[in-house]
C-alpha cells in the first residue's frame, strides 16, 4: 500500500489553492440563500451549481453512501446532517459543511449561522454566542498553528478559548479535524482539546482541516437513525466552524478563505502569507 508523506511540496500546495477557493465560493452561495422557508435541499442545490460552474466535484459524494453536496445540521444536530425538505425556521442555528475536489486536490470548510427571530431574542442571543465562541476558537487554533512546533498546540488553543468564554460549553471528543490533500480526510488527526501526545511536527507542507465542534451543553452525542446525523444527547444546540489551512515556507495561509484568513487572524496578531 502506497503511503504518502503528510507534508506537501510547494507545487502540491499551489494545487490546493483553487479547490479551497471553490469551497469558499460554495459556502458563499449557500450563505446568501439562508432565510426562513428555504429548505436545506435547496441550499444543497446552490452548492452543487457552484461546483458545476467551476468544473469541480463534491468530495462529500465520494464518501461511501453519501449522496449530497453539503452537510446541513440544524439545532441539536452538530455535524453530518443530511439535506432535506424541512424548511428553515426563525431562530434555527444551522451549520453548513462543504468540500470541493478539483484536479485531484481537496478543500473542506464549514460555518454556522443563526436565523433571526424577533419573537425569541434570548434564544437567538444564546445561539449566536455559541456560534461566535466556536468561530473564535477556530481562529485561535489557526493562529496557534502558525507558530506551533507540533499540532497538539492547536487543540490546546481551541479548548482554552472555549473555556475562557465561561459558558460551560462542551467540545465534541468523538469527531476531530484532519489532514487534507489528495483525499478529503488524511492523517494526522487534529484534536480540538488537550491531549498528551504532542502530535505531528508542524513544518512547511502541512495542510490541516481545523474544525471545532462545540455544543451548548454536554459533549455526548449519538448518531440518528439515518446513520449520518450526529446530534446532542441532551438536545442542546451545536455549532461547527472549519477551514483548510496550509503552512508553507513563507508562513500560513487559510486556503478556504478568500483573504487567506487575514480578517480572522488579525485579532491574534497573525498575518497570513499567500502560497507561492
Amino acid at each position: 500500500m502506497l503511503r504518502r508523506s503528510i507534508y506537501k511540496s510547494p507545487a502540491q500546495l499551489r494545487s490546493m489553492v483553487e479547490p479551497g477557493l471553490i469551497t469558499a465560493a460554495m459556502l458563499d452561495a449557500v450563505r446568501a440563500m439562508i432565510q426562513p422557508g428555504v429548505t436545506t435541499l435547496e441550499l444543497d442545490a446552490a452548492a452543487s451549481a457552484v461546483l458545476d460552474q467551476r468544473g469541480a466535484k463534491s468530495n462529500f459524494q465520494m464518501v461511501r453512501g453519501y449522496r449530497h453536496t453539503i452537510c446541513a445540521s440544524v439545532n441539536e444536530q452538530v455535524v453530518h446532517g443530511i439535506p432535506s425538505h424541512r424548511p428553515l425556521e426563525p431562530g434555527d442555528i444551522l451549520s453548513i459543511d462543504a468540500g470541493a475536489e478539483y484536479q485531484g486536490w481537496n478543500g473542506d470548510s464549514a460555518f454556522t449561522v443563526v436565523l433571526p427571530d424577533p419573537a425569541r431574542p434570548v434564544l437567538v442571543a444564546a445561539r449566536t454566542r455559541l456560534s461566535e465562541i466556536t468561530e473564535g476558537s477556530l481562529w485561535a487554533g489557526i493562529a496557534a498553528f502558525a507558530t506551533a512546533s507540533h499540532i497538539g498546540e492547536i487543540g490546546v488553543a481551541v479548548e482554552r478559548y472555549v473555556e475562557a468564554s465561561g459558558e460551560g460549553y462542551g467540545i465534541l471528543r468523538d469527531y476531530v479535524g484532519h489532514g487534507i490533500g489528495r483525499k478529503m480526510h488524511e492523517s494526522p488527526s487534529v484534536f480540538n482539546y488537550r491531549v498528551q501526545d504532542p502530535g505531528a511536527e508542524v513544518r512547511p507542507g502541512l495542510v490541516l482541516a481545523i474544525e471545532p465542534m462545540v455544543v451548548g451543553g454536554d459533549q455526548a452525542t449519538f448518531v440518528e437513525d439515518d446513520d449520518w446525523t450526529v446530534s446532542t444527547l441532551d438536545g442542546t444546540a451545536g455549532s461547527h466552524w472549519e477551514h483548510s489551512v496550509a503552512v508553507h515556507d513563507g508562513g500560513i495561509w487559510v486556503l478556504t478563505a478568500p483573504d487567506g484568513g487575514a480578517a480572522g487572524l488579525a485579532p491574534f496578531g497573525v498575518t497570513p502569507t499567500p502560497v507561492q
